[in-house]
């Protein structure tokens, strides 16, 4: 295994590798639950490194290496544990001039249940349409050709939030006791429910823990704070894309609460700066994560170094020799 540099503690676990060799170092059935996004099938170059999935040299060489990543999740999870994947459909080339999009999505969810995960969920998380212009200065998205030719344009799609499930019972169920204590989203919680918030009496009372649910029982997250991201540009290398930008915290903090236990191992194949490991670690749990760009995984590194949670005493997942 090709570990270029690593920074374990008694948290977290960082390595900088290809998740293909590294995945496979790790014990089977010791992931709690997993949580990353894919490179986009080439969408992106996050690299120039031939390792990198981003410079496949077409699509279905690309679900041919990302397959093996699903296949070593599979093993890695523990029955009936969830493994969540954020992506988002892609444009066809010359999508500005009607090439369309590429259900994406459709093929991860078919990739996942051929390899023996349940597809459970999709969540949708809102695009502002004049936010995602100005960042990908997508021709479509303009005004203007709404003026020139409406057939033309394009949609401030959503990234989903893909849930699924390895099959088999879970043997240690994922509990709130006095419900969901945290609400990590953009509306205000109604200042009357607060005195219900850790109600320790009967659940249906539970007011504030029910409000929240119903944020994040919603198949359409449009209370996701876009811009709450890790920082990430210190990390860019000329040649990266401009307009890369890393999972919103927002969508972890959620994922991670509702399918881990505090204390338990949470796995990100592909950890870019760090956060599912920063989302993960600040809500109580240990995280793995692995990161094939050098300056990504040395950002992760310092965006790690200050986070304080409380966590339960549990051994993290070892990679073998490291």
């Amino acid at each position: 295994m090709a570990v270029k540099d690593q920074t374990i503690t008694d948290r977290y676990a960082l390595y900088c590798g290809d998740c293909c060799e590294v995945l496979p170092s790790l014990p089977a059935n010791t992931a709690d639950m997993s949580i990353y996004s894919p490179p986009f099938a080439g969408l992106y170059n996050y690299s120039s490194s031939e390792r990198d999935m981003s410079n496949c040299r077409d699509y279905d060489e690309f679900f041919e290496h990302y397959g093996f990543v699903v296949k070593e999740l599979h093993r890695l999870t523990k029955p009936g544990r969830i493994s969540a994947v954020h992506c988002a459909d892609v444009p066809r080339a010359g999508a500005n001039t009607g090439g369309g999009l590429i259900d994406f999505s459709g093929d991860i969810i078919r990739l996942h249940e051929k390899l023996g995960f349940q597809y459970c969920a999709r969540y949708h998380v809102w695009k502002e349409p004049l936010g995602v212009r100005n960042r990908t200065m997508a021709k479509g998205l303009a005004h203007a050709q709404v003026v020139n030719d409406s057939t033309l344009c394009d949609v401030a799609a959503a990234d989903y939030l893909l849930m699924f499930r390895k099959k088999g019972e879970n043997a240690i169920p994922v509990g709130h006791p006095t419900g969901l204590a945290t609400y990590a989203g953009s509306r205000e919680i109604p200042r009357e429910l607060q005195q219900y918030k850790g109600h320790q009496g009967n659940q249906i009372e539970n007011r504030y823990s029910h409000w929240i649910w119903r944020q994040y029982a919603s198949a359409f997250w449009d209370d996701i704070r876009i811009e709450r991201v890790l920082p990430y540009k210190e990390s860019r290398e000329p040649d990266d894309e401009r307009h890369v930008h890393p999972l919103q915290l927002d969508v972890i903090e959620r994922a991670v609460v509702l399918w881990s236990n505090a204390g338990e191992t949470v796995v990100t194949p592909f950890m870019g700066v760090g956060s599912e490991v920063y989302g993960a670690v600040l809500n109580g749990r240990r995280a793995v994560g692995v990161e094939l760009k050098a300056s990504y995984f040395r950002q992760a590194v310092r965006n790690l170094a200050d986070i304080k949670p409380e966590v339960k005493e549990q051994e993290l997942i070892s990679v073998d020799g490291g």
